[in-house]
């Protein structure tokens, strides 16, 4: 199935699917728990809009390249281009929605590459990488300090984490990637994932939610 922006109720988003902008390391625990540094500056990378997939229906994982691991993130949609240094209410004005994601990372290929020093993209870039459900209206949230993220798998919470936890603020971390780059309409942000990351495995269900917002169930084809 071919993945489109739509809100909760159904409705067809007419943004196209733009570039996915990602956090590493957003959450001081998550860095630990895989022996990582925790950054001084927001750690940035970017999968194609061609890597994201619908939650609905199931999706596929690889199974011939070794751990494909789940990261829950919230993920923010964007309805207004951004650059050159927003201001705080130009990038509030700019969000259309936000949705819980999985980032899914080939982790034994990261795990080499960087050990070489080199970049990601063979581990976070590939067909399926990105998991998206419908997005919920920005207006829905007070304040995106306080959004929550949960992950259970087998029902068995793996990951249950909260914005107020990110080391790079939602706000502040849209602010500094346009600095650097413009964002378009369509463009999802990943803002990171807390800890309890781990391996996916075909067959798992899955319940993805925004705690109080929305709730999705899938599972891995």
């Amino acid at each position: 199935m071919s993945y489109q922006h739509q809100y909760l109720d159904g409705t067809r988003i007419h943004f196209p699917l733009g570039k996915v902008v990602c956090i590493g390391r957003n959450y001081a625990e998550h860095a630990r728990e895989l022996d990582n540094p925790i950054p001084t500056e927001p750690l940035l990378f970017i999968k194609p809009g061609s890597c994201v997939v619908p939650l609905t229906g199931g999706f596929k994982i690889p199974v011939d390249r070794g751990a494909v691991h789940y990261e829950a993130e919230i993920a923010v949609l964007l309805g207004k281009p951004l650059s050159t240094h927003p201001t705080e209410e130009e990038v509030r004005d700019a969000i259309s929605g936000f949705a819980p994601a999985l980032d899914l990372t080939l982790r034994d290929v990261q795990a080499k590459l960087k050990e070489k020093g080199l970049p990601w993209e063979l581990s976070k870039c590939f067909d399926g990488a990105c998991v998206l459900p419908p997005f919920v209206s920005a207006g829905f949230f007070e304040e995106p300090t306080d959004i929550g993220i949960r992950l259970t798998i087998n029902d068995e919470v793996r990951q249950d984490g909260n914005s107020a936890m990110m080391l790079n603020p939602i706000v502040p971390i849209i602010q500094h990637i346009a600095a650097h780059f413009t964002l378009q309409p369509g463009d999802v942000i990943l803002t990171g994932t807390p800890a309890g990351v781990g391996p996916l495995n075909p067959g798992d269900e899955l319940v993805l939610e925004l705690p109080g917002a929305s709730r999705f169930e899938g599972r891995v084809l």
